[in-house]
């Protein structure tokens, strides 16, 4: 049975911590005066702003300051500066022992995928996919996608729709949502990490790889079952493609439909999500039902 942390209320204290790459200080905050508009109180750790080569800080810190906010009664939420790399490098040396008794919503994407992995299968605590305060600036702050975050924090049942795509296969599903930044999943796959995906609804989405390393990736996720018995898969954004000297032929939604063809649950591709400005708060862990027709998409957070 999935556990899921406590709503916040105005007031409730939020940590900022960088567990991966490093972040410009004065992007972090701006996006905390952000939050505290929102209504809450803002901690921004010391990962915030300093830089270890790409990293924010040297291992040990960047899980030292994780633990320690993961584990303070007073901190009710974590979102995550930014994604990037580094947080495979520590996820085997957090103690979740009191984190389990008193979970909180983790809220990130992209190389926080790990940890959102890691939380479903292992520890049984839903968390948060969303914009991270990298995505929290002048030009986004006051849109739906940022504002989703609010709304899920404060507890707000999530219901998104998105337009039909050409691809898409029509059909309902319902199941808890899982998954997240491609690239991540296919780390996690043979791991004690990777998601036991049956009955699930399946986000995938990616920024900045070639295609042929999508579709070796999803090869990967095929092979270890991830794709076999979903109930439903969710596909988003796909950024920053890249091709090699010679093109690799197909799209990475051509690839994701060729490699899903054989199955006959619904699939939505085109949906909100992902490395772009268009990032729905997502739930993970809690199940949500999808409806793909001609119309349109939907996908709702249901009791």
């Amino acid at each position: 049975m999935i556990k899921i942390p406590p709503n916040l209320k105005k007031g409730d204290l939020i940590g900022i911590t960088c567990p991966s790459s490093k972040m410009e200080l004065a992007a972090a905050e701006y996006a905390a005066g952000v939050i505290e508009s929102w209504g809450f109180r803002v901690h921004l750790g010391i990962t915030v702003g300093t830089s270890f080569h790409n990293f924010s800080a040297p291992d040990e810190l960047r899980l030292e300051e994780l633990q320690d906010m993961m584990d303070h009664p007073d901190i009710k939420a974590i979102i995550f500066g930014r994604g990037g790399y580094g947080m495979i490098c520590i996820l085997d040396r957090i103690d979740f022992s009191r984190f389990r008794k008193h979970p909180k919503w983790l809220c990130g994407y992209s190389d926080i995928t790990a940890l959102h992995a890691h939380l479903q299968q292992r520890q049984k605590i839903a968390s948060i996919h969303a914009m991270m305060c990298s995505g929290i600036t002048m030009a986004t702050h006051e849109n739906i996608y940022v504002n989703s975050l609010r709304e899920a924090l404060l507890g707000k049942r999530s219901r998104y729709a998105c337009q039909p795509h050409a691809m898409n296969r029509g059909g309902k599903a319902k199941g808890a949502l899982v998954g997240g930044n491609l690239s991540l999943l296919a780390n996690v796959s043979g791991s004690r990490s990777q998601i036991n995906t049956r009955g699930k609804i399946l986000v995938l989405e990616d920024i900045g790889e070639y295609r042929y390393n999508v579709d070796r990736m999803m090869y990967n996720l095929k092979r270890a079952g991830w794709l076999d018995h979903l109930a439903g898969l969710v596909v988003g954004s796909f950024t920053e493609e890249k091709e090699t000297e010679t093109p690799f032929g197909q799209t990475e939604y051509e690839i994701i439909r060729n490699l899903v063809q054989e199955y006959d649950y619904p699939v939505a591709y085109g949906f909100p999500v992902g490395h772009q400005e268009q990032n729905y708060a997502l739930k993970l862990g809690i199940p949500h039902e999808l409806k793909v027709s001609g119309k349109g998409v939907s996908l709702e957070e249901v009791k």
